[in-house]
């Protein structure tokens, strides 16, 4: 009966979070479609530019159906997006899912690597800081992951660049090119530097994160009973202190997909990354604002997928979320 109770509550708190979901998805296609009309001059004035005749313009208004009442343009424009539908850019003559499908996966490779290496290199770091609280290692290193944290990304990466491809020339200062993720993890070397680079402030972040989740499992009082019955202090770090401080951190890493974003795109203009931050800083420079929407609908998408995958994890690690969602 308790399992069945279990596995009921779980689906329950699936079943809520999905629903909150498709609420949260629907006001972001809301706010991407008034940022649409907000555009100066209206859509058509800023898609066709300052050359564009007013016939030309009424024409454009009449094709996309800007002519029409807000509710049937919203209404159009939620049915072309549940097709796939996000328009097409006029600089790179191509529709938005295209260039988002090609530029997406590059994306994708480059967050998933730095925030893997972030996670390698922070968790234990933390880990290290706890234990050790207090100490001179403990400040030398809360000290270091200030210095990270305040690093901007632009700067850490001009620095990374000088060093490590002109004054010793041992790694390509421009990421590799290619067409498919396969052809980008053909050239490993120069995926060094963008990586690293994203990585950094993420390491500072969860390695504080990390130590403050520790210290506050230390206090609990599972741990002064694993204490009694004798486990060594190895065992209940790695097996009761470490799962529970990783909840907090499992949580961040969904909610730290907008800024992740924000670090691919400074990234990959810098190192030439051929992703979807690229793709958004040409868009930017070149008025392309369907490409600059599309992109902006998708990080919004992103951002609540990674919230309800975080959720999910966040009940998974610990089933007393179920209960209280």
């Amino acid at each position: 009966m308790t399992g069945s109770k279990g596995s009921t509550g779980f689906t329950g708190f699936l079943v809520k979070r999905f629903l909150q979901a498709i609420v949260v998805l629907f006001l972001v296609s809301v706010i991407v479609f008034v940022l649409l009309h907000l555009l100066p001059g209206g859509p058509a004035r800023a898609i066709l530019g300052p050359k564009g005749t007013p016939q030309q313009i009424e024409h454009f208004n009449h094709q996309q159906g800007y002519d029409r009442s807000l509710p049937t343009q919203y209404a159009m424009y939620l049915k072309r997006l549940l097709t796939g539908d996000l328009g097409e850019s006029f600089k790179l003559n191509s529709p938005v899912l295209d260039l988002l499908r090609q530029r997406l996966p590059k994306t994708l490779l480059l967050t998933v690597l730095s925030t893997t290496l972030a996670v390698i290199i922070a968790v234990p770091l933390g880990l290290l800081q706890a234990v050790r609280r207090g100490k001179a290692s403990d400040y030398a290193l809360t000290g270091l992951a200030f210095l990270m944290y305040a690093t901007p990304v632009f700067f850490l990466g001009l620095i990374m660049i000088i060093l490590f491809a002109q004054v010793m020339p041992v790694l390509p200062a421009e990421a590799p090119q290619g067409e498919t993720v396969g052809e980008l993890l053909g050239d490993l070397s120069g995926l060094v530097l963008p990586v690293v680079t994203m990585a950094f402030g993420i390491i500072a972040m969860f390695s504080r994160y990390m130590r403050s989740a520790v210290l506050d499992n230390l206090t609990e009082e599972y741990v002064r009973t694993a204490m009694a019955k004798g486990q060594s202090s190895r065992r209940i770090m790695v097996r009761h202190v470490l799962r529970n401080a990783l909840i907090p951190l499992a949580t961040l890493l969904g909610l730290y997909l907008p800024t992740l974003f924000s670090g691919a795109l400074v990234v990959e203009s810098m190192f030439n990354y051929p992703g979807m931050g690229l793709l958004f800083w040409n868009a930017a420079q070149g008025s392309d604002f369907p490409v600059l929407l599309g992109v902006t609908l998708v990080v919004g998408v992103a951002t609540v997928v990674g919230s309800l995958l975080t959720d999910v994890l966040y009940a998974v690690l610990d089933p007393r979320i179920r209960s209280v969602a």
